[in-house]
């Protein structure tokens, strides 16, 4: 971790429709809201509608600045759902949420059918574990509403034929032309590493200790670690007490200078985010 190309000082603003990111000035955090049976973490605990909304509101409450919303489990081994099935899951917690919260809404999804079912909904912003590669209908969908996009790396196998850092940028660079000949605005483009996609334990360590050679990308980042198995990994626990080790990595990537951390557990993260953010970026939340 050399931290030579990153300038923390830089800002970069995120219209997300009535909402404003402006990245630089702090790390923001994305709060995980699975509505799926089976994800490796919490799958089934906010299945039901009104569960699913009660919990967004608590991490609203506790100072999450985006809600992402995920319809079908992207764990190793998953099962691939249909799309009817998938909006049938996510539609109604969209509807509910942009009504009754004061955040962002952001899809976390890789089918163009449910993006545009959830972005005609009000949904604000788009979180595509594909990257765009999967649907190529999906930068079509997010161009046409004008909406901010997560590009994350991704593929089926862990074996890499050059080094892990440039074969996920140049996988990150095919996804940027996509986006921009299809429409989408620069800045509503942000980028992610995909940490425990693609990758195995040891891969996932590595890449974390180069988060910064992303930088010089010129997007915003966004890294999501949270309760992950390279964690499990290195401290032999089950991901329900994988928060300390989650905390770890959120203040290595801060220091790295990621823009988002997208988490399960927000007070316990943003309690460690504030004091990063306090020395690496030069806040002072005790000034009001």
């Amino acid at each position: 971790m050399k931290n030579t190309k990153y300038d923390f000082s830089r800002k970069v603003t995120i219209k997300c429709g009535e909402y404003t990111l402006n990245l630089g000035s702090k790390t923001y955090i994305m709060g995980i809201l699975n509505v799926t049976p089976d994800s490796f973490s919490d799958g089934g605990k906010f299945i039901h509608l009104d569960k699913a909304i009660l919990h967004a509101k608590e991490m609203a409450a506790q100072g999450a600045d985006i809600i992402d919303i995920g319809g079908e489990s992207t764990r190793p081994g998953h099962q691939e759902i249909s799309v009817e099935e998938e909006i049938k899951r996510v539609l109604p917690v969209v509807e509910r949420l942009v009504k009754e919260l004061n955040v962002p809404i952001s899809v976390d999804t890789s089918k163009a059918a449910v993006a545009e079912a959830v972005l005609n909904a009000g949904a604000h912003m788009i979180n595509d574990v594909w990257g765009l590669q999967k649907d190529m209908n999906m930068a079509k969908v997010v161009a046409k509403y004008n909406v901010p996009v997560c590009i994350m790396h991704n593929q089926n196998t862990t074996e890499y034929k050059k080094d892990i850092i440039q074969s996920i940028k140049e996988f990150l660079k095919k996804s940027i032309e996509i986006a921009l000949s299809s429409g989408i605005k620069k800045e509503n483009i942000i980028l992610d590493p995909g940490i425990g996609f693609g990758k195995t334990p040891e891969q996932n360590i590595h890449v974390m200790s180069r988060l910064d050679e992303f930088n010089d990308m010129g997007f915003p980042i966004l890294l999501g670690t949270s309760r992950k198995s390279m964690i499990g990994k290195i401290l032999d626990l089950p991901p329900n007490e994988r928060i300390e080790g989650t905390i770890a990595t959120s203040v290595i990537g801060i220091m790295q200078g990621m823009d988002i951390l997208r988490v399960h557990d927000i007070t316990e993260n943003l309690r460690a985010i504030m004091v990063a953010d306090a020395i690496v970026r030069g806040t002072k939340p005790w000034i009001k």
